[in-house]
């Protein structure tokens, strides 16, 4: 049998085959004059049984030292404008400060190989817990992980599995496009285009969602208003261009699944000689990237919560890490719309 697929003891699976708590387990390990026998007599048997070898966790209680976190980092897409992950790393590492931890990142030798990286950390006892933020349809990681009992939050629900009772934290990606909308309609706008990513996105459908909704609740059409593609400022382009070509009534605005792809709008818009804005045709992204806030006239755009979030995926860290028993081990935040000049 592979490495990856062996089962992988850790200070918490130790714990609890033993009984007792983690710190029981370091002292074990690093202070057993301060255990009775039977109980370090039990944890040694469970320590042996499961071939758990002490890690950096079990030095980290013993030095006081602060705890690892490790969380994969993928390369970006090409043609792409999103900061999400930058903003949500760095919020993360601030949090994970104020709780006594530490962000380590590493990448993949093998990108399509969502597990790669993981057994590695884990058997070099280089982190005691994980960040896990691919969420998309079919990712194994959190089953992977939660299978071994290690600890883990991931940034993102799952998808394929509503019943998975791992934490998770989330945001309403529907209801942000829902905003989106309510801003275009309540400023005249009726013939509102979605330009969105490939219908197997789970997530781009949950926010397509939010605009069939939200346009049929206004008494609106969505005939012929509605285009699906890849995460690119050039398909962006190409299908801006497509649905104001288009017979009949053309869309008097848009509305983008990211940022990225509503560059590509904007783009399409100089192209025609068109202006984005309320007076000629109004552009909303999703994400509010950098670029959003710096590309003329400036891009509305949904934000993400992503402070809050990390604040959230620290705390369920927490009591994962402590063994607590987590009340609420899911949340889903609400995210706000920044009005720019393009709408």
């Amino acid at each position: 049998m592979p490495a990856r697929h062996r089962p992988v003891a850790t200070l918490a699976t130790v714990a609890a085959a033993a009984g007792v708590s983690r710190q029981t387990v370091s002292n074990a390990l690093n202070s057993p004059e301060l255990l009775r026998p039977d109980t370090l007599e039990r944890v040694q048997q469970a320590i042996e049984r499961l071939g758990y070898t002490p890690n950096r966790a079990a030095r980290n209680l013993r030095t006081r030292s602060s705890q690892l976190v490790g969380l994969r980092l993928d390369p970006t897409t090409e043609g792409t404008v999103s900061g999400l992950m930058d903003r949500f790393l760095h919020s993360l590492a601030e949090s994970c400060r104020g709780a006594g931890l530490h962000v380590l990142l590493f990448t993949a030798e093998d990108v399509n190989d969502p597990l790669d990286g993981y057994d590695e950390l884990l058997r070099s006892a280089s982190v005691d817990a994980f960040v896990v933020t691919d969420t998309y349809r079919g990712n194994p990681q959190a089953a992977w992980l939660a299978e071994r009992q290690v600890p883990f939050v991931a940034f993102g629900r799952p998808w394929t599995e509503p019943d998975a009772t791992h934490p998770w934290v989330d945001v309403d990606g529907r209801a942000g496009v829902m905003l989106a909308v309510d801003h275009l309609v309540d400023r005249g706008h009726q013939r509102i285009a979605w330009v969105g990513w490939q219908k197997s996105s789970t997530i781009g459908e949950d926010r397509r969602s939010g605009w069939v909704d939200r346009m049929h609740e206004r008494g609106l059409s969505t005939s012929r208003l509605s285009a699906r593609g890849e995460d690119t400022i050039e398909y962006g382009r190409r299908a801006a261009h497509a649905l104001l070509d288009q017979d009949g009534e053309q869309p008097t605005a848009f509305v983008c699944v990211s940022d990225t792809v509503a560059m590509g709008v904007l783009q399409a818009i100089a192209e025609r000689g068109r202006r984005p804005g309320p007076d000629d045709l109004a552009v909303v992204g999703f994400d509010d990237s950098p670029a959003a806030q710096v590309v003329l006239p400036g891009l509305t755009s949904v934000r993400q919560p992503l402070e809050e979030v990390a604040v959230q995926v620290v705390r369920l860290l927490e009591d994962r890490l402590a063994m607590r028993n987590i009340e609420h081990p899911h949340a889903i935040l609400t995210p706000e719309l920044r009005v720019r000049g393009t709408s």
